[in-house]
């Protein structure tokens, strides 16, 4: 009889530890009530191989259902996501939405684990990330006037690269650290650059449940990430608020 590794007791272990880390760098709704331009993101991930994973999408050539200052090149990788919808009851609501709709998973296929800190975004919008476990047997049907393909990387990539460079960029008189993540997919052996704002979540969520150091410099504080996360958040929204 052949046998699955790790046990499934032992993958279970790992995915409720993992959760609950998560949850731990859950801000809730401290941040619900600032008015900016709302879009969320979901970084959703699953178990493959006994392995936790991301899920990405590469952008088509067609436009993004993202307000027009946050429109992706066509063939960039993205999280699942878009804008606010008048009919969405909050950030959760919205990346579900935009995930049905871009790669066809059902909100029935996501277990919603945590919002993580947001992101301001050109000063009036404000990115969500919303984390949570899907299905493991999940097939994504893309939307082609969205996204061209889907894809997996093993979370421990983001600490570990094969393939990885940065570069600095100052804004707003903050250094920010712009990581770019080479991952060649072994199913198809298709190259992906996974980087921007998508890059920093994935590297954020592999350091949460992994609590590893990664082979890299980063702008992380593994010791007390949500200080640090929150640090530079505030120092983009009260950038934002002097404009104002």
């Amino acid at each position: 009889m052949s046998r699955s590794w790790p046990p499934e007791s032992v993958r279970d272990n790992s995915i409720e530890d993992a959760k609950a880390r998560l949850k731990k760098h859950d801000p809730g709704t401290k941040y619900s009530h600032l008015s900016y331009n709302k879009c969320s993101i979901l970084l959703p991930l699953l178990v493959k191989e006994g392995e936790l994973h991301l899920l990405f999408t590469l952008r088509s050539e067609k436009l993004c259902s993202f307000p027009v200052q946050l429109r992706r090149s066509p063939g960039e990788v993205c999280f699942p996501g878009g804008k606010r919808d008048p009919t969405d009851v909050d950030d959760v609501a919205t990346a579900l939405r935009e995930a049905e709709e871009e790669v066809g998973l059902r909100p029935q296929q996501v277990e919603v684990v945590c919002c993580l800190v947001p992101l301001v975004f050109d000063t009036d919008t404000l990115i969500t990330p919303v984390v949570g476990f899907i299905d493991h047997d999940f097939q994504a049907q893309p939307n082609p006037d969205e996204v061209k393909n889907v894809f997996l990387v093993p979370l421990e990539y983001f600490l570990r690269p094969r393939a990885y460079h940065q570069k600095y960029l100052t804004r707003c008189g903050h250094r920010m650290f712009l990581h770019c993540f080479e991952y060649t997919n072994p199913e198809d052996g298709v190259t992906y650059y996974i980087k921007g704002l998508t890059a920093k979540y994935a590297l954020f969520v592999a350091l949460i449940i992994l609590e590893k150091h990664p082979t890299f410099e980063m702008e992380f504080n593994l010791n007390d990430l949500i200080s640090s996360s929150e640090k530079s958040f505030l120092h983009f929204h009260n950038h934002a608020a002097n404009k104002l």
